[in-house]
């Protein structure tokens, strides 16, 4: 059903092979287009992107038991703010 294909990477301009296993596996999972990226510059994509990901955190003071703490979110003065061990124990509550 499927033949090998020769791609153009739209990054490095290199042919690439899309292969019949690959292509099963894009119609297994649904995936409408082909790959427009040879593997090596898939992967150095990904790599960079992975490194954008980096969390930023914020300094915060626990509402309950007043340790320093940090969290993923800039704190606002309208809400309480919980170290994670806090955070737990209500959770827990509920």
């Amino acid at each position: 059903m499927y033949e090998d294909k020769t791609l153009v990477c739209k990054d490095c301009g290199q042919e690439f092979t899309f292969t019949t296993g690959e292509q099963e596996f894009y119609a297994e999972k649904g995936f409408q287009n082909e790959p427009a990226r040879c593997r090596d510059c898939r992967m150095s994509r990904k790599a960079a992107n992975n490194g954008r990901r980096e969390r930023v955190m914020y300094d915060a003071v626990c509402a309950d038991c007043g340790k320093e703490t940090k969290i993923p979110f800039n704190p606002t003065n309208d809400r309480p703010v919980y170290c994670r061990e806090c955070f737990e124990a209500r959770r827990g509550q509920e």
